[in-house]
């Protein structure tokens, strides 16, 4: 697996770029509409949020946005989940890498709460 894999910043950016041609992809009905925002708007937030979790101005503010990127890839992966059962997309298949790498995302940002928070509980 090449370097960048490791670099949280660069795979939520990949992740972003995924998920915009994925909702591209999507039907315009309805539902595709519906969904193709939603998952937008839940899919891309936690590239800027994980930004805002770097300059922020204390320990509670980092977890707080880390918490807001973790709520956030967790809304996706339901999405996801909805695109790939109606089906909404040809190779519902397809999307199984996508998921797969919510999930992973998830996974770092419950270790990296889980991590701040013991860091500061051992401050006081």
């Amino acid at each position: 697996m090449p370097e960048a894999r490791y670099d949280l910043e660069e795979r939520l950016l990949e992740y972003s770029a995924r998920i915009c041609r994925l909702v591209e992809r999507l039907p315009r009905t309805r539902a595709g509409n519906h969904i193709a925002g939603q998952l937008l708007k839940s899919g891309t937030s936690p590239l800027p949020n994980h930004g805002e979790a770097q300059g922020a101005e204390s320990p509670d503010d980092f977890r707080h946005k880390l918490r807001v990127s973790l709520k956030e890839l967790r809304e996706s992966k339901r999405w996801l989940l909805l695109i790939q059962r109606v089906p909404m997309i040809k190779n519902p298949a397809k999307l199984d890498p996508l998921i797969q790498e919510t999930e992973e995302l998830i996974r770092i940002f419950v270790a990296s709460i889980k991590t701040s928070e013991s860091k500061s509980a051992r401050r006081l």
